[in-house]
């Protein structure tokens, strides 16, 4: 099991599983249906069926790369310690747990599911032909909210796009800053990033700039919508992680690149998901 939680970085859940709440309690706080434990279980298994699927996907598909790469040749498979077959069976098996799960949720979210898998799959061979591939990174990890808001409801709305476009840029912004790190590798070996098309400089500026679309796309929904104190709270410390991790990667200095990608992204994602759920079922209940 350790190896496995290994292949799939389960500790990156961090990062879409808050927002998939947001999306889920947005539905339940602001439409007629009611909280149910069932639907939330069974979003949390969608959640975690998707995400195991595409990381195991990823680290099968980029195995090759992954060895040659000094910075990732210790990842699971090109250390030996799961075998491709076995990461590829483990990516399938997720995916049909997945479906079958949705198959319980309601008729959308069921028709849909290939389509999310689609996404969130089709995510690790982007880089192969587009510097474009932290967008579908993102886009992948945005389903969160507005899928959970379709478990609950099992129709669109408006509300939880916001939150999603949110996503969109914040992951997106962080995976360019991310990817500093590989930006030579990239570049030699024929693969596709924003900083191996632009260079660092241009490729931090972009990523600022989607971080800037970021906070507006969490403020837009108290526009639209009421919100108390605890919203605007976790919204302040959404957007101070967010400039606080372009304080700390510099053109001159990537040192603390880990440090951006995982401790302030993750304070960013809980925090803010707590603050909403303080509002939404304390304050605003």
């Amino acid at each position: 099991m350790k190896k496995y939680f290994s292949l799939v970085t389960f500790s990156h859940t961090i990062f879409a599983m808050p927002f998939a709440f947001i999306g889920f309690f947005l539905a339940v706080t602001t439409t007629e249906h009611t909280f149910n434990w069932v639907k939330l279980l069974l979003m949390l298994l969608c959640m975690v069926f998707a995400r195991n699927s595409a990381m195991a996907f990823n680290r099968y598909l980029d195995r090759d790369i992954d060895a040659l790469n000094p910075r990732t040749k210790i990842r699971d498979i090109p250390a030996g310690r799961i075998s491709p077959t076995n990461a590829l069976t483990f990516t399938l098996v997720n995916c049909a747990l997945l479906i079958i799960t949705t198959w319980f949720i309601n008729e959308l979210c069921f028709f849909l599911s290939p389509v999310a898998l689609l996404v969130v799959l089709g995510y690790s061979a982007t880089k192969r032909f587009t510097a474009l591939c932290h967008l579908v990174l993102g886009l992948g990890l945005s389903l969160a909210p507005i899928g959970a808001y379709l478990v609950v409801t099992g129709e669109f709305a408006m509300l939880p796009v916001f939150f999603s476009l949110a996503v969109i840029c914040w992951v997106s912004g962080f995976d360019i800053i991310y990817a500093l790190q590989d930006e030579d590798f990239d570049r030699n070996h024929h693969l596709h990033s924003i900083p191996s098309a632009l260079g660092t400089v241009r490729a931090l500026n972009l990523s600022t700039f989607l971080h800037v679309l970021s906070a507006i796309f969490v403020i837009l929904p108290a526009v639209f919508y009421e919100f108390g104190f605890a919203y605007y709270i976790g919204l302040a410390v959404y957007c101070s992680m967010l400039v606080y991790q372009h304080r700390l990667v510099k053109p001159n200095d990537l040192s603390r690149v880990n440090f951006a990608f995982m401790t302030t992204n993750g304070i960013a994602s809980v925090v803010f998901a707590v603050f909403f759920l303080i509002d939404r079922l304390w304050i605003h209940k």
